[in-house]
């Protein structure tokens, strides 16, 4: 099995504020599914532009990194066969939170 993360831009849930409990619902539903099918490692939201960059000096900056466009807003962790079953998950993923969401397959851990 390979594990994918599957996420989304802060920023890019576009729709009424009104209909957040209905998305919240629907996107917990999905994690639900994912949990029930043995395939939900971990997934979580983040805290909009809370960011902090730790230099290689100890040096600590508030916020991203000055270039970043696009921070990521929240992101579930799948743990699946193949890709194509990766993008399955982020179609249910981007359906239930309303918006498009990235699917990165993680590289495999070193050998011990």
């Amino acid at each position: 099995m390979t594990r994918y993360l599957i996420s989304f831009d802060d920023g890019a849930m576009d729709f009424p504020e009104e209909d957040l409990p209905d998305v919240a619902k629907a996107a917990m539903k999905v994690v639900q599914e994912a949990q029930e099918a043995g395939v939900w490692v971990f997934s979580a939201g983040l805290e909009s532009q809370r960011a902090s960059i730790v230099a290689t000096d100890g040096t600590v900056t508030d916020g991203p990194y000055p270039e970043t466009k696009e921070v990521i807003g929240g992101f579930l962790i799948v743990d699946v066969p193949s890709r194509e079953e990766a993008l399955k998950w982020a179609a249910k993923i981007a359906a239930a939170c309303r918006c498009a969401q990235e699917v990165r397959e993680f590289l495999p851990e070193p050998p011990v």
